[in-house]
């Protein structure tokens, strides 16, 4: 019996996290940056390869989310220079600084388990 937390496409890319490193697939037949992991090319059924990003994108939209009892955050998408948008949150700055265009870069956030979130790339 397979254990889907380590034989799957999420397991697969949680594992990447627990490296420091932000995956992706690409489709076979398309070449297109393909994200969040899946078992097959969306659209094609073609078959998808893993690489790995460089970790560097832009801020495509941001919100800040106020809960209550809670310090604000942020939720921003972010389209990575590779070619795919993902939803995380910029950290390191106050939530209301982060800004559309603004250039930043992945870290893993530790935990159980890990995962992705952006800083203010140096010199942005």
């Amino acid at each position: 019996m397979s254990d889907l937390r380590t034989e799957s496409p999420n397991g697969t890319y949680v594992a990447h996290c627990a490296k420091g490193e932000l995956a992706y697939q690409v489709d076979g037949e398309t070449g297109a940056a393909v994200f969040f992991p899946r078992v097959i090319g969306p659209g094609t059924g073609a078959a998808l390869a893993w690489r790995v990003s460089k970790g560097l994108g832009t801020v495509y939209a941001t919100t800040v989310v106020h809960t209550k009892g809670e310090a604000p955050h942020n939720v921003a998408l972010i389209d990575v220079d590779e070619g795919f948008r993902m939803m995380s949150r910029v950290e390191g700055i106050d939530p209301m600084a982060v800004k559309i265009g603004m250039r930043v870069r992945v870290r893993m956030h530790p935990g159980e388990p890990p995962y992705p979130v952006f800083d203010v790339e140096a010199g942005a």
